[in-house]
């Protein structure tokens, strides 16, 4: 990681804090003004995204930052699972859906080729 000099130069955690802003784009639609819980943890585990890829980074050891990585990953799919459980509730249309799975997704890869990048 000696050519980043901070997370804010990381692709991965770029696309992260787009991503958040969708989501809370999205999750501020009147369809979720009734499922507050939903709401609150597609925001929260969206946040948890960014929020774990600055602390590993932070850390300053590859080992760290690894397993912060991990958990931002982990947080990625627990995003896409409840992007599943909206649509399938109608809180998102077809095509919301389908743009945020896709950049949940892209976040994801990023993350997982990073993750290839530092353990070699």
């Amino acid at each position: 990681m000696e050519r980043y000099k901070s997370f804010e130069n990381l692709e991965g955690w770029k696309k992260a804090r787009e991503f958040n802003k969708s989501i809370y784009l999205a999750t501020n639609s009147s369809s979720f003004d009734n499922d507050f819980d939903l709401k609150r943890q597609l925001r929260r585990a969206s946040v948890s995204i960014s929020s774990n890829i600055a602390e590993g980074f932070e850390r300053n050891t590859d080992k760290e930052f690894i397993h912060f990585l991990y958990v931002a990953k982990a947080s990625a799919g627990e995003v896409r699972s409840q992007l599943y459980l909206s649509h399938d509730l109608n809180y998102l249309s077809n095509e919301s859906f389908s743009d945020l799975k896709f950049k949940i997704i892209e976040v994801s890869k990023i993350i997982s080729g990073l993750i290839k990048y530092l353990k070699k």
